[in-house]
């Protein structure tokens, strides 16, 4: 039993040197050249100059540049009209006329006293000057002569109240009426829209007023015809501000020769408020935290991480005021796993990046607007 318990010793004091041999050689060989760690892949672009717009966005209503509804002033049966529904009419046709027989001879009866009162006029004019009639009979008569050229006036507007002319061209809108229809004083006949030009009605938030003046551009874009955009430019400013909204009410001009914008329509906005150029990146570059913004360059094989001042933006794009250069190689991909100082490998670098106006769009505001 002895014997046995002194070779199990020695087996285990053999196992206790091996182990802290094998240690000893793993140290030394934890000693030696350290493992460098494989450069990042990246690819790279160039910041370039292009054409910056700021410009915010909005939500509007289109109106008519002119618009009218129709009325009768007196009272009669239709014997003419030419109201074609969605037609274009030009200023001064003749869109309807009413049974005027009783105003044309109410004009005769007026033209005659007016005739008389001018001859009795004349005649005593001539008397008076020998002194055959008084003047206060020549005063009478010429008092009598003025109403007469009243009475004449009052008949011929009755008799030009009995047909409607277009006060100007543009749309004709829908109507029931028809020949032989009785329509009475006040009754609408139909609506009439100037749409070759329609106004563009917006607000613009009370912190850009400062940057707002006539004749900036307004591009507008309406879900009647997805991916057209409708030109228009900026031609007057509200006088108050609203306060519940806090926006400016404005109106742009917009052209619509084709006559497609309809009164009433929505639309939506974006008004250039200033361009200038600036140097652009493409936005995947950017990386944002907290309250900084920054971007990695490569320069010589090492990843640099640069705090940038960020200005307009739009998706895939971003305006960069400060922090850059045009020489500078930005890393547009994998620079959310760099750190300042790593090795990185620029595979590609594409200098290029496709020109492309930017924007600042404003926030939605109460009342639907932007």
């Amino acid at each position: 039993m002895v014997r046995q318990g002194i070779i199990a010793l020695v087996i285990l004091a053999l196992a206790v040197a091996a182990g802290t041999g094998y240690q000893w050689l793993g140290g030394q060989a934890a000693e030696g050249p350290q493992r460098q760690r494989a450069p990042s892949v990246v690819n790279t672009v160039t910041p370039t100059e292009q054409t910056v717009q700021d410009a915010l966005a909005a939500v509007g209503t289109l109106k008519s540049r002119d618009a009218v509804a129709l009325t009768t002033e007196v009272s009669g049966r239709v014997v003419a009209f030419d109201l074609p529904p969605g037609g274009i009419v030009a200023q001064g046709q003749l869109l309807l006329r009413l049974d005027d027989r009783q105003a044309r001879a109410d004009l005769r009866v007026a033209e005659a006293q007016l005739a008389d009162a001018q001859r009795k006029y004349d005649r005593a004019r001539r008397l008076v000057t020998n002194n055959s009639i008084a003047q206060s009979q020549l005063d009478e008569l010429s008092t009598a002569r003025d109403v007469a050229r009243a009475q004449r006036i009052a008949a011929h507007t009755r008799l030009d109240n009995h047909r409607i002319d277009a006060p100007f061209a543009g749309t004709v809108g829908l109507t029931d009426i028809a020949i032989g229809s009785y329509l009475s004083e006040g009754d609408t006949i139909t609506t009439l829209d100037a749409t070759d030009r329609m106004e563009l009605n917006f607000s613009v938030p009370e912190r850009f007023i400062g940057q707002l003046h006539l004749g900036q551009q307004v591009t507008g874009h309406t879900p009647a015809f997805p991916g057209e955009a409708f030109r228009g430019t900026l031609v007057e400013l509200g006088a108050r501000i609203n306060e519940l909204s806090r926006t400016l009410p404005v109106r742009a001009q917009v052209a619509n020769a084709d006559r497609r914008l309809r009164p009433g329509q929505f639309m939506s906005v974006r008004l250039t408020l200033e361009e200038r150029q600036a140097l652009v990146i493409p936005e995947q570059a950017l990386l944002i935290r907290g309250a900084d913004s920054f971007v990695f360059v490569a320069e010589a094989g090492v990843a640099r991480r640069v705090r940038v001042e960020v200005g307009s933006r739009q998706p895939g794009r971003v305006e960069i005021v400060a922090g850059l250069s045009p020489e500078d190689a930005v890393i547009i991909t994998g620079q959310d796993r760099l750190s300042s100082g790593d090795a990185v490998e620029v595979v590609v670098d594409d200098a290029a990046i496709p020109d492309n106006h930017l924007a600042r769009r404003a926030p939605a505001e109460e009342g639907g607007q932007r």
